[in-house]
């Protein structure tokens, strides 16, 4: 399994600002995974998503949904990636009341394959 841990910063964070916080931390402690951070932009384009509720086992059925509504409205996905945004801490919620926005690109379904 491959994944990217992304964390959104406020819009005032800009490149520059981020480069000069990373070259502090370099400048504290060597830590060779520093190298791996970088500052990015990312636009998703057209997406299908849902609010997931609930523990992260049970996703397989809200991606269900997600792939229903495509079937049902002309999408088709772009990539097998996705996204999961993690509305609470799930640490500190109890499971039942876990919220994920589950996400993939989608494009019209004759536009493109898999």
């Amino acid at each position: 399994m491959q994944y990217r841990i992304m964390i959104r910063q406020p819009n005032f964070i800009t490149e520059e600002i981020f480069e000069n916080a990373l070259e502090e931390v370099r400048s504290k402690k060597a830590n060779p995974q520093l190298a791996g951070i970088s500052f990015e932009t990312i636009c998703d384009g057209k997406c299908v998503q849902i609010l997931h509720k609930g523990a992260f086992d049970d996703e397989p059925t809200s991606f269900a949904i997600m792939e229903r509504y495509c079937l049902a409205h002309g999408y088709k996905r772009t990539e097998k990636a996705h996204r999961e945004i993690y509305l609470n801490n799930a640490n500190r919620t109890k499971t039942a009341n876990l919220k994920t926005i589950l996400r993939y690109k989608v494009t019209n379904a004759e536009n493109t394959a898999l």
